[in-house]
């Protein structure tokens, strides 16, 4: 028996700012591919689990907006686009800069 991937479906990959951690998902959030450099285990497995979190939702965002894109260009209605729930492109950019600002570190400084 052989699956063949479905090719309505859309993805999108979301990366820390390393690069050492990368979730590809699907537009409802669900994870099809998760790249870890053997280096991140060195963090724990709660922060690791942190960051696949928070790539997969970044991801599924971009997924989303790509639907949403596509949906347009086919000529779907904004009303139907924005009552299944799917973000717009500045939506996506407002919500990733404020996960950006809520991970800037308050201080420099560190524990002794």
């Amino acid at each position: 028996m052989s699956v063949q991937p479905d090719r309505n479906i859309t993805t999108a990959t979301a990366s820390n700012a390393a690069g050492t951690v990368s979730v590809r998902t699907t537009d409802q959030g669900v994870p099809v591919d998760l790249q870890i450099d053997p280096r991140e285990l060195r963090h724990g497995a709660g922060h690791l689990a942190g960051q696949i979190l928070a790539l997969s939702r970044r991801a599924a965002l971009e997924a989303a907006a790509q639907r949403r894109s596509d949906l347009a260009a086919q000529g779907m209605p904004e009303i139907l686009l924005d009552r299944m729930g799917l973000p717009t492109r500045d939506e996506v950019a407002r919500t990733q800069q404020a996960d950006d600002e809520q991970q800037r570190p308050t201080s420099w400084l560190r524990s002794v």
